[in-house]
């Protein structure tokens, strides 16, 4: 009975998902672990210590399969607004906005919108900041890959390096709060604050507490 509610909830979850089209990748990860850990329990475990008859389990396994077919043909949906979209900004705007993204999945995300957004993101320049945002001097130094020409491979360095050690959690452009001015800010652009020491009034804004500043 247990294991009938977690699939039931499990289900609501995909049905949300797919409404919504928000939270597409974790649901997948979510999705993909589970079907993982289902089929060792089925093929190395055995049946011995399962709960309930091995073509439930079989059952389950298939409907986790299809849950994931749904989502690998989601398309999200534009707006119906036709107004200015990321595509119809100049490419050094767009290079900005992508500086900004934390995760190499999102750049991989991205370029599947459109060829020109696939081009930009093959910028050596992004995956290099992000390799040398998220990991030492040392720990690049002991992946190094280098293609046929001599030049180093960042993009496939980032995701070798992903898979040997942790990220960092939060980006190094992140959001600045000015106690002094009370004024919002990018780290990497400075406003003019009129306190006699700058630095001393500004303090780090991490996602949650972006968020919380909108609660009353």
């Amino acid at each position: 009975m247990a294991q009938r509610n977690y699939m039931n909830i499990l289900e609501k979850v995909v049905q949300k998902v797919l409404e919504e089209q928000q939270n597409v990748r974790t649901i997948r990860e979510l999705l993909q672990t589970l079907y993982l850990s289902v089929c060792s329990l089925v093929q190395d475990v055995g049946k011995c210590v399962l709960v309930g008859s091995i073509s439930i389990w079989v059952q389950r396994m298939e409907t986790i399969q299809h849950w994931q077919q749904l989502l690998d043909c989601i398309q999200i949906r534009r707006p119906a607004s036709k107004g200015t979209t990321l595509t119809d900004l100049p490419p050094s705007l767009q290079l900005s906005i992508m500086q900004r993204l934390s995760d190499g999945r999102d750049l991989l995300s991205l370029a599947q919108v459109c060829p020109d957004l696939r081009t930009l993101t093959e910028d050596w320049l992004l995956w290099k900041k992000l390799c040398q945002y998220h990991f030492t001097d040392l720990q690049i130094h002991k992946h190094l890959m280098v293609s046929e020409r001599g030049h180093l491979e960042w993009k496939r360095m980032y995701f070798k390096l992903c898979r040997c050690y942790s990220r960092k959690e939060q980006y190094s452009d992140s959001l600045q709060l000015c106690t002094h001015c009370l004024i919002l800010f990018w780290k990497d652009v400075r406003h003019p604050c009129t306190a006699n020491n700058a630095d001393s009034v500004c303090v780090s804004v991490p996602p949650q507490g972006f968020l919380n500043l909108f609660k009353y």
